[in-house]
């Protein structure tokens, strides 16, 4: 590594940046220093970047008493800094800045040794190091600033939605998501989960049939289960019409499926989720259910949804896709119509803070001797940094074709 330093060192720019006491001696071994003081001499009375032909050249030239068996070892560290390349700017300097603080460390424990023995009674040492490096303390950054001119700001505004909702009043006020988006969606057991997102990729104008590629990723329910609901969105016919015309609801659920791939993923963590992500490259990623992915130790439940939360969004943006992370709702929602976000399971705040969207599915309570219950829903949108807008969406689920309609 500190040959690779050195070979850094020959650019000029990078010299100037991290000379003097940003880059002390100590950094390198004994005989790397000697190379070092060259790459000093070389470039104060140069001033422009050298090559490791020259550094050899005036090593050499500067040094003429060596012994031949010196001059031999000398030639074959040159040869080995010749077939090092030298590292990015930006990986140089953050292994300068942590060479630097860990012999700067080194020196305060020492002086930490001295207090507690007792040589050393005064804390002016002490002082004296901390000032004399100052805000070398700090790693090298260069900051490029993002364009904020006028044009490019409303150029970005502009951009629409990639893959639009297919509810008519979704797309118009929420209109649909982008890469790197995390999508929270709530809802009690029983509300149509898995039907919203089957209705939402492969129902009519659905994301899978906009052109998206598809991945879900089921934990909670068995692939099969999943599947038939999305064979039931896709061609919004009943299990009987399905069985009656089995060609042709198998030609249409081909057909729209073709960008769809369902697995089971029981058992699997987020790494997982991330090495699928890697490898497929999808544009869109259901995780059914996002908290099952969660994984590692923490003391509290929630701290351990958010960290879940938080590396879902990092997959989002990574490998640019959309991610819809489903969830359950607590007690609270039960038969409730109007949601928030304080009802996520397990979460109050940490996972919410995380979403760029989301939507809590609201059903009417259950009415006291009917058998059937409502397939109203109401698609509480209580997080958008979409659009902005805020409210409830009214909608239907029609169960036997996994559909929501207007």
């Amino acid at each position: 590594m500190e040959l690779s330093l050195l070979r850094s060192l020959m650019n000029q720019e990078f010299y100037i940046d991290h000379r003097g006491s940003k880059c002390p001696d100590r950094l390198f071994s004994k005989d790397a220093r000697k190379l070092k003081h060259t790459i000093d001499f070389a470039m104060n009375k140069y001033k422009r970047d050298v090559t490791p032909d020259e550094v050899e050249a005036l090593f050499m030239a500067n040094n003429p008493s060596m012994t031949t068996a010196q001059k031999q070892g000398y030639s074959s560290l040159f040869n080995t800094v010749k077939r090092e390349q030298p590292m990015g700017t930006d990986v140089a300097q953050d292994v300068l800045s942590k060479l630097f603080q860990q012999v700067i460390g080194e020196d305060i424990a020492n002086l930490g040794f001295d207090y507690v023995n007792g040589t050393e009674t005064s804390l002016r040492p002490l002082r004296d190091l901390l000032e004399k490096y100052n805000d070398n303390f700090l790693p090298e950054v260069k900051i490029e600033w993002d364009d904020i001119s006028f044009d490019t700001i409303m150029a970005k505004q502009a951009v629409q939605m990639r893959w639009t909702f297919n509810i008519p009043e979704m797309a118009r006020k929420v209109e649909g998501v982008n890469a790197g988006y995390l999508v929270e969606v709530g809802a009690r057991p029983n509300t149509g989960k898995t039907s919203f997102h089957a209705s939402m990729l492969v129902g009519p104008n659905g994301m899978a049939r906009q052109g998206a590629r598809c991945v879900v990723l089921c934990n909670e329910e068995s692939y099969d289960r999943v599947a038939f609901r999305y064979i039931q969105a896709s061609t919004g016919f009943p299990k009987e019409k399905i069985q009656a015309n089995i060609h042709e609801a198998k030609r249409i659920y081909q057909d729209v499926t073709k960008n769809v791939k369902i697995k089971e993923v029981s058992g699997e963590d987020m790494t997982w989720v991330e090495t699928m992500c890697k490898i497929e490259r999808p544009d869109i990623v259901v995780l059914d259910m996002g908290d099952k992915f969660a994984s590692g130790t923490y003391s509290r439940p929630d701290e351990q949804l958010k960290a879940n939360a938080i590396y879902a969004r990092q997959i989002a943006k990574t490998y640019e896709c959309a991610i819809f992370y489903m969830s359950q709702l607590n007690a609270e929602a039960e038969g409730r119509q109007v949601l928030n976000q304080a009802m996520m399971e397990g979460s109050r705040t940490g996972k919410a803070a995380e979403a760029d969207l989301m939507l809590l599915i609201g059903q009417p309570a259950q009415v006291e001797g009917i058998d059937e219950q409502s397939t109203l829903r109401h698609i509480n949108v209580v997080k958008n940094k979409v659009t902005g807008w805020h409210g409830m969406i009214n909608c239907n689920l029609d169960y036997r074709t996994a559909r929501f309609t207007a």
